[in-house]
């Protein structure tokens, strides 16, 4: 089983050697653990992961050699709200004549006002019904239910695409910048945003200058001249989780495009829109994440921006304070999105969700009207070669 573990890790291209297996394996015959599967997965990925970007895919394979295990990572932190009252029980089915009879509570204060006051009243768990915080049921606070305007609550993901809030502390993946490309019409398409220039040591022969200088001299004498490098500098916003996880493929195949086509490439995490704070690393995003401001003020304004997200979200994300996923923010993310626009001139938006579909979501006209007119494409081939002929202007 070991043996096997060890193979498909490198067929996962997970770059473990054998000198590593060997010293798992000594680890295991002396003991150092107690022969427990919790144990084991640490010592494993302690021996054998020296990269954080193949955690995931080391996770994959241990899940898959030992039997079905998919992750035993470290416990997400407890809620706020009583983890029991949210754990999905029940699924409960409603006719097209109950759905009819549920009613909106009024707007963005009203629900979040009487959220408030059911958390105050609400002493225990409850299932169904119409207005206590519970699963299934039609109450607009909750999770597993149905409700066409509510706050979502301990679900992990939507069942019908449907709440104005989700109140919730999900665990997001780092996007695999190693991931091979099935095809290199990708990197074709960036490949129109270059602006060549020697920069950096001379590390690069001069054949033409090295004759005429040896021809002179009278003995060899070889010039050398600095590599052609891209000096294009390029920024790069990718959000992730939530709707964007049915897109996670094709994001991978453009960040892996980027970053070999792009020597001066920076990248931020964030989620549905940008606010006070972005993250590098999506396992640490709670903890170890940098002011927007800073990266507003760390940049000049000849970086060209890449924005990649479905800007699929509830409108009072873009237009609340409050509104935000997760946090309490004290602006609205309109207006960070602003900022953004006006610190940075040359700026696109790559939108992986079919664009025929984008006149009946009000957050994606909402955020084109923000960053301005014929700035959003489509994440096809065509799109993006549109897009890096806006940003060559």
């Amino acid at each position: 089983m070991f043996l096997n573990f060890f193979s498909e890790l490198r067929d996962a291209k997970v770059p473990v050697t054998l000198k590593e297996y060997l010293a798992l394996m000594d680890a295991m015959d002396k003991g150092v653990i107690d022969m427990e599967i919790d144990q084991f997965y640490y010592l494993a990925r302690t021996a054998l992961v020296k990269d954080e970007r193949n955690i995931d895919k080391f996770d994959k394979v241990f899940g898959h050699v030992f039997k079905g295990l998919e992750s035993v990572g470290d416990a997400v932190e407890a809620q706020d709200l009583p983890e029991e009252w949210l754990r999905k029980v029940s699924e409960k089915f409603l006719t097209p004549e109950e759905m009819e009879k549920i009613e909106a509570l009024g707007g963005w204060e009203k629900l979040m006002d009487t959220l408030k006051e059911r958390l105050e009243e609400q002493k225990k768990r409850h299932e169904g019904g119409n207005k206590w915080i519970g699963t299934g049921g039609t109450s607009p606070f909750g999770a597993n239910g149905y409700n066409p305007e509510g706050i979502r609550i301990g679900q992990n993901k939507s069942r019908h695409r449907r709440a104005v809030k989700v109140w919730d502390k999900r665990e997001f993946k780092n996007l695999d910048d190693s991931i091979e490309i099935g095809t290199r019409n990708i990197k074709v398409a960036m490949r129109r945003l270059r602006k060549w220039a020697r920069t950096g040591a001379p590390d690069e022969l001069d054949l033409d200058n090295t004759i005429r200088a040896t021809a002179k001299q009278g003995y060899l004498d070889l010039v050398m001249r600095p590599e052609r490098r891209n000096s294009v500098n390029l920024l790069l916003f990718l959000d992730v989780g939530g709707s964007m996880d049915p897109h996670i493929r094709v994001c991978e195949e453009l960040f892996s495009a980027a970053r070999s086509e792009f020597k001066n490439l920076e990248y931020y995490y964030f989620h549905n829109c940008l606010y006070e704070g972005v993250w590098k690393d999506n396992r640490r995003r709670h903890n170890n994440r940098i002011p927007t401001w800073d990266v507003l003020h760390k940049f000049s304004s000849d970086y060209k921006v890449i924005v990649v997200g479905d800007a699929t979200m509830s409108p009072y994300e873009i237009t609340y304070a409050g509104g935000a996923v997760e946090h309490w923010n004290e602006e609205a993310g309109g207006v960070w999105l602003q900022r953004l626009v006006q610190q940075f001139p040359d700026l696109v938006w790559l939108n992986p969700s079919p664009e025929n579909s984008w006149q009946y979501t009000a957050s994606v006209k909402l955020i084109q009207e923000l960053i301005g007119p014929h700035r959003m494409f489509q994440m096809t081939l065509a799109g993006l070669e549109d897009a890096m002929k806006e940003l060559s202007k």
